[in-house]
């Protein structure tokens, strides 16, 4: 009898572990652009679309979701580490309900920013609303759950936070408002003030777990090395300096609120050395290509520009770090991810 007890003692221990260690984080909420978007933009008025071939070729099923790659974006990829669901729905497909989004769901745009001004650029959804949609999910998540059980999930979930590049490159250094309102350190800091400001109101609306992603070295991204024919196409070493400015001063936002907000767990998530490395020595991890995207001919395509007929789009998607001109490759998105996992968010696993 002894003997038979023992595999079942061991048996529900386990599950017991299994069990904790899933309730750590119940659920992963996702507020940002395109790094993230899961498809919100496919049922708003937008050209900032990507539900559509080749988009989501490598996809489960090779469906085009609205994701910005040929197949999955780090929210879905930490949902499945989280012993979660592998995909992250989008708010607003009909297709999923609350029950979906109880335990996951993105409220993100692609092609908005912090500054409300980014997402007028390609009319896509700001980052207030992307809040007013949050407020409506609450309320959803309490009708659908009770009260006290939807509290509990949502402070005990993980918020990931990602934007700020089209802050950047779509609003400061493409149209001439905010350069002649601001120098770009003036813009940095208007920027981290309104992060600071997000963060605060979603603390105040009940959350307590947060990833706060910084930008990438945007400089190298392919369609800024395409428009760099003075240099020969290399990175365009003042984007990325910028970049590494900004996430220094957002790191220093993450460890000012952490003091400030009792019971907040912030964490900055930095994958810009990564991406960075992955870009200068390809073939170290695996790539053959950096220079330019797989979608057409890489240098420019992104969107309705990456179009479905183009004899020029690659077979292997894996082979290049970048899908389009402006996004990872899902081989990219993995080892992002994977880096992250190992690093800020560890502590949440």
């Amino acid at each position: 009898m002894a003997n038979l007890l023992i595999p079942w003692l061991f048996l529900v221990q386990t599950l017991t572990v299994v069990a904790k260690s899933r309730a750590k984080v119940p659920a992963l909420i996702v507020f940002g652009d395109s790094s993230v978007d899961s498809g919100n933009n496919n049922f708003i008025p937008t050209i900032a679309r990507s539900n559509f071939p080749p988009y989501g070729q490598d996809f489960p099923g090779g469906q085009a979701t609205g994701r910005f790659c040929n197949g999955r974006i780090p929210p879905d990829l930490i949902s499945e580490a989280l012993g979660l669901k592998p995909t992250i729905p989008a708010y607003l497909d009909p297709m999923y309900s609350i029950s979906d989004f109880a335990v996951g769901v993105c409220f993100a745009s692609a092609g908005t920013g912090y500054d409300n001004a980014t997402s007028e650029v390609a009319d896509v959804i700001p980052l207030w609303k992307e809040v007013e949609y949050y407020k409506e999910y609450q309320k959803k998540l309490k009708a659908y759950l009770g009260d006290r059980k939807a509290k509990k999930i949502l402070s005990e979930a993980l918020y990931l936070i990602s934007l700020g590049t089209n802050d950047f490159m779509e609003n400061y250094y493409t149209l001439p408002n905010r350069r002649l309102q601001f120098t770009v350190k003036q813009y940095q800091d208007f920027i981290i003030g309104l992060a600071a400001d997000f963060v605060k109101t979603i603390y105040a609306l009940g959350a307590r777990k947060m990833s706060l992603t910084g930008v990438p070295p945007m400089g190298c991204l392919p369609l800024e090395r395409t428009t760099n024919i003075m240099e020969d196409h290399a990175c365009r070493e003042e984007y990325n300096n910028v970049g590494l400015e900004f996430n220094g001063k957002l790191k220093g936002l993450v460890a000012k609120l952490n003091r400030e907000l009792p019971g907040l767990d912030v964490v900055f998530a930095d994958a810009y050395n990564l991406l960075l490395q992955l870009i200068k020595r390809p073939s170290v991890y695996g790539f053959e290509e950096s220079r330019t995207g797989c979608c057409g001919t890489g240098r420019f395509e992104m969107s309705f520009l990456c179009d479905p007929h183009s004899p020029f789009t690659c077979q292997d998607a894996d082979k290049y770090v970048f899908w389009d001109a402006f996004h990872p490759s899902e081989k990219t998105n993995r080892m992002i991810t994977d880096h992250l996992l190992k690093t800020s968010l560890a502590k949440f696993l």
